[in-house]
């Protein structure tokens, strides 16, 4: 396994935290996304200057770095409102669209295509990622505003992921990280401004759980994936990021007493296997073999 690909698995195992810790509501959706990105600022920002890490790119390239942020910041805060106004398992399905639309943005906008076998992989993921939550789901799905912040959410992910895959192209992942982390927290901070959120008057768990989100769930999470989106396919590291759902429901069984079924297990095996189909560089044999017969 090369170290990009341990960088995403370690990434995703960090993020995975992120539903379950959500789920717990001690502080409202937009404060949680603010002080996810304020805190790990407060760490990255120091550092970078204590030890001259960071390096300048073209002003083009601190731009697109700094609307990264924004995108992402604004990605986080409306997933946050659509987990907390709905169940989790709504949001994080239609949040984990975003492959899609990455695939289609990747097809449209970047050099590198999308292979055929990414379709094959996204597809069979997302039918795991069905079977994951269950038929339930859709007989309890709701057309209304987290709905459609869940929806928001996946698009906004699949712009961040390609837009943050061309910039790293050129530019560090420290010093990526960097500038779209204060990005996030400006932005969300004036939105919470507008929006009169609290800043405090949380639980002493509240704040535990917020300097865990920033710490591991944004800044250790994302310098491994964003490490790992500039030395792979953008469209590979999103469906990859699909396995944070099994991971979370694991999670959610362990400290939340939420159940794990057999459709659940099989659902999250056909998963893990439309991830791996996503990284063969050739086509899969059973078309070839296809190919030959018709031929």
């Amino acid at each position: 396994m090369t170290k990009p690909r341990i960088a995403l698995v370690i990434g995703i195992v960090c993020i995975s935290i992120f539903p379950v810790l959500v789920r717990l509501s001690l502080t409202p959706g937009l404060i949680s996304a603010f002080y996810r990105m304020a805190f790990a600022s407060a760490v990255i920002v120091p550092y970078v200057i204590i030890n001259k890490q960071i390096k300048v790119p073209s002003r083009k390239m601190v731009l697109l770095s700094g609307l990264c942020g924004v995108i992402f910041g604004l990605d986080v805060g409306v997933w946050n409102i659509a987990i907390q106004g709905s169940s989790a398992t709504q949001a994080t399905l239609l949040t984990n669209l975003s492959p899609v639309w990455v695939g289609i943005g990747a097809f449209l906008f970047l050099k590198d295509k999308p292979l055929k076998n990414f379709w094959y992989g996204t597809v069979i993921a997302l039918i795991g990622m069905v079977l994951l939550v269950g038929y339930q789901f859709f007989r309890n799905l709701e057309f209304d505003i987290p709905f459609l912040f869940a929806v928001l959410s996946g698009m906004l992910y699949a712009v961040y992921m390609l837009v943050s895959k061309y910039v790293l192209g050129e530019t560090e992942v420290v010093t990526f990280t960097t500038i779209s982390l204060v990005a996030s927290t400006v932005a969300l901070g004036l939105i919470n401004i507008l929006a009169k959120e609290p800043f405090t008057g949380f639980s002493n768990l509240g704040w535990i759980v917020l300097v865990i989100q920033g710490l591991i769930c944004q800044l250790l999470a994302w310098l491994l994936i964003s490490y790992a989106t500039k030395h792979m396919r953008a469209t590979r590291v999103s469906v990859s990021l699909l396995g944070q759902a099994i991971l979370a429901s694991i999670l959610a069984w362990i400290f939340l007493n939420e159940t794990i079924t057999l459709q659940m297990i099989i659902g999250g095996l056909v998963l893990l296997l439309g991830i791996r189909i996503t990284f063969y560089t050739k086509p899969l044999g059973l078309f070839r073999l296809r190919k030959k017969e018709k031929s």
